[in-house]
């Protein structure tokens, strides 16, 4: 039997380091080409506007400046609504979703998944033949459910959709059926914790990589929506509707165009390398059996 070979101390996977070395190659290689949309973006917001409009288009930029995030700054204190009402309502929406939407989606898959009740299995095929439709096609049914609400020209015609999502109760509830073990459960319960107890102490620690994978995705969406057609009144407005307004002024402004779109794929791509840490470290370490 081949000798293990060992990194501090520890064991690792029993491969040659040839193939070490040939899966951190590859990886490298794909890593790379997952980063050149992104580094595209910088080279652009980086670039004068001679350099914007030359053809054939370069990737690199030959004479860097911050112009264009500084045209961006004077375009945004040119707007009648104060700038950080944009950001302050998209913070808020993309916070108040994200949370509401994780909350909600883990106690419906706990009940689900783990509590006994009937009509539970239909309960579930429902959701997930929710799934096949798109919003655009449910779009007319949401706009009558938000006006017969009285939630439209609000935040809460964004938020209380995004609460309502059901991709985040399947994705929470297939990972609690293989990951959250009913003995666990049962040994909570027999020690008097109620079942809310038991979902917030038990539950959600060993589902951690879902939820932390959901709160990626659905910040990210709401962070980048655009103008709603629930919205209207400009005080209400997203961060990302602002900046398209600012910036569709032609060609005289591509320069603050492409800072604004640096901008607005910082915060969660932020949010996204914070977060898959965090993921790939619970992943290896949450693994538990029956």
């Amino acid at each position: 039997m081949a000798k293990l070979r060992t990194r501090k101390h520890k064991v690792v996977l029993s491969r040659s380091a040839g193939g070490d070395a040939g899966i951190t190659f590859l990886l490298v290689i794909l890593g790379v080409f997952m980063f050149l949309p992104m580094l595209y973006a910088i080279m652009q917001a980086l670039k004068p506007l001679d350099e914007l409009w030359m053809y054939p288009p370069r990737f690199y930029v030959m004479k860097p400046t911050l112009n264009n995030f500084r045209d961006l700054f004077i375009l945004m204190n040119t707007s009648w609504v104060p700038f950080s009402r944009y950001i302050f309502n998209t913070v808020l929406i993309s916070v108040m979703g994200t949370f509401g939407h994780l909350f909600l989606a883990s106690l419906c898959a706990y009940a689900i998944a783990k509590v006994r009740f009937p009509g539970a299995k239909v309960m579930f095929k429902t959701v997930e033949t929710s799934l096949m439709f798109h919003a655009t096609v449910t779009a007319v049914c949401s706009f009558m459910i938000m006006s017969a609400f009285k939630m439209i020209d609000s935040i809460w015609a964004i938020v209380v959709p995004a609460w309502c999502s059901t991709l985040g109760l399947y994705l929470m509830k297939q990972f609690m059926d293989t990951n959250v073990p009913d003995t666990v459960l049962e040994s909570s319960r027999l020690d008097g914790a109620g079942e809310l107890r038991t979902f917030w102490i038990i539950a959600m620690p060993m589902v951690k990589p879902a939820w932390l994978t959901l709160i990626i995705y659905c910040f990210q969406g709401l962070w980048n929506a655009g103008a709603s057609i629930y919205i209207y009144s400009e005080q209400w407005k997203s961060l990302n509707y602002a900046i398209t307004q600012i910036t569709a002024g032609g060609i005289k402004r591509a320069g603050a165009s492409a800072a604004s779109l640096v901008l607005m794929m910082a915060v969660p791509i932020i949010v996204f390398v914070v977060s898959q840490s965090n993921i790939i470290e619970t992943m290896g370490s949450s693994g538990m059996k029956d």
